[in-house]
């Protein structure tokens, strides 16, 4: 009778062909800001946009990248505990570095376009939204104003409803139900050499800087 051997593979392989891939990104870097780190004074000074961008925000982008090699090893060695306990991480250090790279762009200098109103469908929709600009920012303002702590203010596109709302985040949490359209970071990083702890002082000095511009490049895109 002839018999079939059907071979079978080593241990080695037969647990290397079940293993998760492992996928390598580029490491995550530090974006250049659009404009001079004193281009937005006297509204926010050349200190604080310099610390806050060379510092606090490489911070995050340091981590990030530290987080993610440890998730690759991790990973290779199915050791799912690590991968669970790092996540804290990855929401921490990943929503500063999406938070902080909305930010910069968010703001401009006013020679450059920053300040004053937004126009067109933009301005429309917070009108409608909101009853008026002067409304939106005073809401904005007072909403930010309350934030526990650290954490940031948001102009965003609700997903679902698709309709303009004012929403407040802790830590670095980025949105993630709506589309970010502007971001106002209120950790005292952000104002305390200029502001002290008088975060409303600040909050009514930046619209000076806010840049409408790419608020509403933002809005298009996300209504596509």
């Amino acid at each position: 009778m002839l018999r079939i051997i059907r071979s079978r593979p080593a241990p080695s392989l037969l647990k290397a062909s079940f293993a998760r891939p492992i996928v390598f990104a580029s490491k995550h870097t530090l974006p250049d800001l659009p404009y001079d780190y004193d281009a937005l004074e006297p509204f926010i000074s050349g200190d604080i946009m310099k610390l806050h961008h060379s510092k606090h925000h490489q911070t995050y982008v340091t981590n990030l990248n530290v987080a993610e090699e440890k998730l690759h090893e991790a990973r290779a060695k199915s050791d799912v505990i690590a991968e669970v306990s790092l996540q804290q991480a990855f929401k921490f250090n990943g929503g500063g570095h999406i938070n902080h790279s909305i930010f910069w762009k968010n703001l401009a200098p006013p020679k450059n376009g920053g300040g004053g109103e937004p126009t067109g469908e933009l301005l429309k929709a917070i009108n409608e939204e909101f009853g008026s600009f002067e409304k939106f920012v005073t809401n904005f303002s007072t909403q930010a104003t309350s934030v526990q702590g650290s954490g940031w203010g948001w102009l965003g596109l609700n997903k679902a409803t698709k309709q303009l709302e004012i929403v407040t985040t802790s830590n670095q949490d980025p949105l993630t139900a709506h589309v970010p359209l502007l971001g106002v970071d209120v950790w005292e990083h952000a104002y305390y050499l200029q502001y002290k702890n008088v975060r409303p002082d600040y909050l009514k000095a930046i619209w000076n800087v806010v840049n409408w511009g790419d608020v509403a490049t933002r809005y298009a895109a996300s209504k596509k």
